[in-house]
């Protein structure tokens, strides 16, 4: 197997895998409650698409009994059955870093991967988020005022969003998270890569969004399992933009507040397409065709749970 190195678009090096057609690919999501992800069906897609013997499985800790293995098990068990490569979801995107022998530059600053290459023997985290984000972001709201912006959540894709809309000229960002802790560590780590004063902890949702050009769910409240809004509907102003990460359901709760208020929205399938086109990119090491995971996001039936 032929590997090698490059600098990629987003800043990030990659090693990437070249297969051949006749190379079985075996790859999965890691997370919590995952059943009704449409990351299997854009993958697979793109393995037909190339001719690659390419499955894709849901590793999904809520399948494996009511006491589920430690993270660290589960990725033994992986490189045992042969996978060559996992997307990391909720709630383990900060846990994984623990368990990997390096880390490209965007998930070492971000402190959070959601692509792991498992290729000689080695593990190598990735965040392919940043850059689904951005791209998103870039295609739908591109021409939107974003001096202030309120992000919810500092988690693992909270920290991804974070560093995207600083890359994208936001001025200032309020982060709100209900652990201050955690969004105190993702300040400092936005001050070391942008400067200071970039991001700032509130603890007042209701002031800081009142301030905010938009905001932008980062947290799993609004996804299948964690009904609600992670704001009061009150809240949401008519000339604010409104931005989901959660994807299924596509129309997430805030999403329906945030139109019946006639804002300009973003949901989260931009990014779940881009940051799965760079996954793909990681794991086979061919580029992906966007019309076809598109395609596929849009055309798939999840199965009755």
């Amino acid at each position: 197997m032929h590997t090698k190195a490059e600098m990629s678009a987003d800043n990030v090096v990659v090693t990437e895998a070249k297969r051949s057609p006749r190379h079985a690919l075996l790859v999965g999501l890691v997370g919590k409650g995952i059943q009704l992800s449409r990351t299997p069906a854009m993958h697979e897609a793109e393995g037909r698409r190339l001719g690659l013997d390419y499955t894709y499985r849901l590793l999904d800790v809520e399948r494996m009994g009511p006491k589920p293995p430690p993270l660290g098990e589960i990725i033994r068990e992986a490189e045992l059955e042969g996978f060559c490569g996992l997307n990391i979801t909720h709630p383990y995107k900060q846990e994984i870093v623990g368990h990997l022998d390096r880390l490209s530059q965007n998930a070492k600053a971000l402190g959070s991967v959601n692509t792991v290459v498992l290729a000689n023997g080695k593990r190598s985290g990735h965040n392919t988020d940043l850059w689904g984000f951005r791209e998103a972001f870039l295609r739908e709201l591109g021409d939107a005022k974003r001096a202030d912006v309120l992000l919810l959540g500092a988690g693992g894709a909270g920290a991804a969003v974070a560093n995207a809309l600083l890359d994208l000229g936001v001025v200032r960002l309020f982060i709100f998270d209900s652990d201050q802790a955690h969004a105190r560590w993702l300040c400092e780590r936005l001050a070391r890569r942008f400067g200071p004063d970039r991001a700032v902890v509130i603890d007042d949702a209701a002031k800081a969004t009142a301030a905010s050009d938009g905001l932008v769910n980062a947290t799993p409240v609004g996804m299948v399992g964690h009904p609600g809004l992670p704001i009061s509907a009150e809240l949401i102003r008519t000339s604010m933009w409104v931005a989901e990460i959660v994807y299924f359901p596509i129309e997430t709760p805030l999403l329906s507040a945030a139109r019946a208020k006639g804002c300009r929205t973003m949901s989260g399938e931009g990014m779940a397409v881009f940051q799965a086109m760079r996954s793909f990119e990681l794991f086979v090491g061919t580029p992906a065709d966007e019309e076809t995971m598109r395609s596929a996001f849009a055309a798939h039936t999840t199965p009755a749970l």
